[in-house]
């Protein structure tokens, strides 16, 4: 079973928000992601007015992919704020997602142009906490 698109747009949503701020930025961002999820204009607005409690995804790739686009948007306006990084890690703890595989990825993230972890890199990661 696929991972809801919604849900996945709530979280984003909801990440962006923990700072108090909401960044152009990061709004371009979930607005791309919206697009990309074919999400209307409408609906991301209802979600930027009333983000949905979320379901978490089921599959271990949809575990990843959702817990790697939240930490995309966290990282989009180039500021990583103690509040997000700690929703960070709780949205990773609901997933199933150890503390230290996030303090990993995050460590990669700064390797590369945008923040954006090849995914065979990514792979690499979580193989190596959870085989």
């Amino acid at each position: 079973m696929g991972a809801d698109p919604k849900s996945l747009l709530s979280d984003l949503i909801l990440m962006v928000m923990v700072d108090g701020k909401i960044r152009p930025s990061e709004i371009q961002l979930i607005e791309k992601m919206a697009k990309r999820m074919v999400i209307s204009k409408s609906e991301v607005q209802e979600l930027l007015q009333n983000p949905k409690a979320t379901a978490l995804p089921f599959s271990e790739a949809d575990r990843i992919t959702h817990f790697y686009k939240l930490m995309l948007v966290m990282q989009v306006d180039g500021e990583a704020h103690s509040s997000e990084l700690e929703a960070l890690v709780n949205f990773g703890l609901k997933m199933g997602i150890r503390p230290a595989v996030t303090q990993q990825i995050l460590k990669k993230m700064t390797q590369y142009e945008n923040g954006i972890v090849p995914a065979a890199e990514l792979l690499k990661i979580f193989k190596i906490y959870y085989n």
